[in-house]
């Protein structure tokens, strides 16, 4: 009884705290979009810049090619796309999932995909930060892979979450899961499960969970063995990464899986290199910066909070059974 008062005490603030995220949010998608189409970011770079991806397109007809505007607006729409999914379901609404918590009902945010990214994201920064802050106790430091131009970086970061939940998640994590449970060879429950595992209805998840962090190992080791990687410390951020944000695709789906790798990359960059331009300095300092280190410390309080909800639900669950 006292865990279920503790929670009811703390739903309100931490619904609030969702709210202020969930405007970040919001208001990230035109400051990514200023950024790359009226700033100067890009320097002698602009949006027209050649995009060398289907570069063999080129030989059929009189097509050119692509530009990197071309492909961030299909970016940026796909995201989009998926945010106003977020919200709608796949149960309930983000409001009405919003206001069930402040009542106090902290078991229903899992009817709403962007209540779970919210928290889901804000428990892998708080990680982030302790691990960054341990490793560098040793001195071990995370340096990111070196770019020319703060156009085209903000372009490849705002792409791949879309490739690399793809791969490490889709391919690597669904089309196993497939193989693993499913009990019939439906192409329907083929393209339903890869697009949210639960439709497979699984049982023995012990499988599922030794998956799910086989390919987390992998995915942090992606980061710093790539052509453009990072330095050895983004090992372990990249791992702990990768297995949450394979545990909220076979939770709760690509939708989730995919906004918080976008928060990740689109979100946190858009408010950072807006910061930049604005005052006329490098992205590296930027990030130390009033206005982002006051985001930071929104993010770390909504995932603490939400990693103390869980472990406040979970012995909950214990002394119900």
């Amino acid at each position: 009884m006292e865990i279920h008062k503790i929670l009811q005490s703390i739903a309100i603030p931490y619904s609030a705290l969702i709210s202020v995220i969930f405007g970040l949010m919001v208001f990230s998608f035109p400051i990514g979009a200023y950024l790359f189409f009226n700033s100067q970011i890009g320097k002698d770079i602009d949006y027209g810049y050649p995009w060398s991806g289907f570069e063999f397109i080129k030989h059929f007809g009189e097509f050119g090619g692509f530009e990197i505007a071309d492909v961030f607006i299909v970016v940026w729409t796909f995201f989009l796309i998926i945010f106003t999914i977020s919200i709608l379901g796949p149960k309930n609404n983000f409001l009405k999932v919003l206001s069930t918590i402040m009542a106090g009902s902290y078991r229903t945010q899992n009817g709403n995909y962007l209540v779970q990214t919210v928290k889901w994201f804000s428990i892998l920064i708080v990680l982030s930060e302790i691990i960054d802050i341990v490793q560098q106790g040793f001195g071990v430091k995370t340096t990111p892979p070196p770019f020319e131009n703060d156009l085209l970086q903000f372009f490849g970061m705002t792409l791949s979450p879309i490739l690399e939940e793809t791969g490490f998640r889709l391919i690597l994590i669904g089309i196993p899961l497939f193989l693993l449970y499913s009990k019939k060879g439906s192409v329907g429950l083929f393209f339903k499960s890869l697009w949210n595992p639960n439709n497979l209805q699984i049982g023995n998840s012990k499988k599922a969970i030794i998956l799910v962090a086989a390919v987390g190992v992998f995915f942090g080791l992606s980061h710093i063995i790539s052509g453009q990687s990072w330095s050895n410390g983004k090992f372990v951020q990249a791992t702990i990464s990768g297995i949450i944000i394979g545990w909220v695709y076979y939770k709760y789906g690509f939708v989730a899986s995919t906004l918080i790798h976008w928060a990740t990359n689109y979100l946190i960059y858009s408010y950072g290199y807006l910061v930049s331009s604005v005052n006329e300095i490098p992205i590296s300092t930027a990030f130390s910066h009033s206005l982002l280190e006051t985001i930071e410390i929104l993010f770390v309080i909504t995932g603490a909070i939400s990693i103390s909800m869980l472990l406040m639900d979970y012995r909950q669950k214990k002394l119900e059974v």
